[in-house]
């Protein structure tokens, strides 16, 4: 648990560069901002979440069944996670944000995609 980050994940960095390369200017952790966002596209209003699979619940029926270890815990942890995101993706968007979450594995596999939906929105 302790090597586990919340900030400046590999994916999250990865992201980062490509914005820079693309020359696309953002700020980091918003912290005043509903869910503390990972990046910020300040001009563009655009808040983006890069969210780990397993904290987040990607495919959480499929894996479900794979923990094995203290599910009494880990299930109701990451179903409030989900939550929790539901309810800062609906605050953002009251407060006239734009919200795009990227999964980890989206930005390891296809990153033209990513900036592309970045750059449209």
């Amino acid at each position: 648990m302790q090597k586990i980050r919340s900030e400046k994940t590999k994916p999250e960095i990865t992201l980062r560069s490509a914005l820079r390369k693309e020359k696309i200017r953002f700020r980091g952790y918003n912290k005043k901002l509903p869910g503390k966002p990972d990046i910020v596209l300040i001009e563009k209003k655009i808040v983006i979440f890069v969210d780990g699979e397993f904290w987040h619940g990607y495919e959480k029926k499929k894996k479900k069944e794979k923990i094995k270890a203290n599910k009494d815990y880990w299930i109701p942890k990451i179903e409030k996670t989900i939550k929790r995101d539901k309810k800062n993706n609906l605050d953002l968007k009251k407060l006239g944000w734009s919200v795009l979450r990227f999964w980890e594995h989206e930005i390891k596999r296809d990153m033209q995609k990513c900036i592309k939906k970045i750059k449209t929105k």
